[in-house]
């Protein structure tokens, strides 16, 4: 007779000095990513990613500018409406569209997040851009650089960000940042 569990034989259909060696079938305790799946669906699609407890509306107006080959090609992106902005090619979820066949379905996240810092010995809490890489098959660049999947990174004002192989420049800036 074979074992219900495993397709092997049996304990009771082993000789008395190999029933020390039938393999036992121990809990798995791993993730299984249904509890996520129930909470973390928009569209009907599984979002790769949840919105971190440090989400914040931004203070500042940033604005993402689109440029290939050196021109711009639409009205900046006003992302400073939401803490989070989705980067991708499947429009049920994407808040920012990118069509590249190079670039994932769920490609980045734009994430602002309330974060301390130590300034001069002085606390100081601000609203700051993060990028992070939903472990994309072709990567997310920041000024030329690879970000590491599924890590957030900070964003300054004038970083490029790019997806996959796409040549569309993504420059994040603010109301501000002409008068600078």
């Amino acid at each position: 007779p074979l074992d219900q569990r495993d397709g092997g034989p049996s304990a009771s259909a082993l000789s008395p000095g190999d029933r020390g060696t039938v393999p036992r079938e121990h809990a798995n305790y791993e993730t299984s990513g249904l509890l996520a799946k129930e909470s973390n669906t928009f569209n009907g699609v599984v979002l790769k990613w949840h919105e971190p407890l440090d989400a914040k509306l931004p203070e500042e107006r940033w604005r993402l500018y689109v440029f290939k080959d050196g021109h711009p090609l639409e009205d900046p992106f006003h992302v400073h409406r939401q803490s989070a902005y989705l980067f991708g090619r499947d429009r049920r979820v994407a808040d920012i569209p990118v069509d590249h066949p190079s670039c994932s379905s769920q490609h980045a996240v734009l994430q602002f997040r309330l974060t301390e810092k130590r300034e001069d010995g002085v606390k100081t809490q601000r609203v700051r851009p993060y990028i992070m890489d939903l472990g994309s098959t072709n990567c997310t660049y920041l000024n030329s650089e690879k970000v590491e999947p599924q890590r957030y990174v900070e964003l300054f004002e004038r970083d490029v960000i790019k997806f996959g192989y796409s040549s569309r420049e993504y420059v994040l800036l603010h109301d501000k940042s002409a008068t600078k």
